[in-house]
């Protein structure tokens, strides 16, 4: 069995500022994940709750150490989100 997620990890969250993702972002953090960005592009600079948003996963990676990404996009993104996770790595 493969474990994915664990107390050290550092959790990126694509599409932290739309609703769907602020709001489980407060989920997670109160729950204890350690959330360290988000990646909204064009929203760079900006901030929920106090944790980045950067324009897109490299960049969070980067800036974060990054090493789990969440996705709360629409639909029609989604499958751009979960491929920029893949080729960032």
């Amino acid at each position: 069995m493969a474990i994915f997620l664990t107390e050290n990890s550092k959790i990126l969250v694509q599409g932290m500022t739309g609703s769907e993702g602020t709001k489980h972002t407060r989920r997670m953090v109160a729950s204890g994940a350690q959330i360290v960005a988000g990646v909204t592009p064009g929203k760079a600079g900006q901030d929920v709750d106090g944790i980045p948003v950067f324009d897109n996963v490299p960049n969070a990676i980067d800036a974060t150490g990054a090493n789990v990404s969440v996705v709360f996009v629409p639909p029609r993104f989604a499958k751009a989100a979960v491929e920029e996770s893949v080729d960032a790595g």
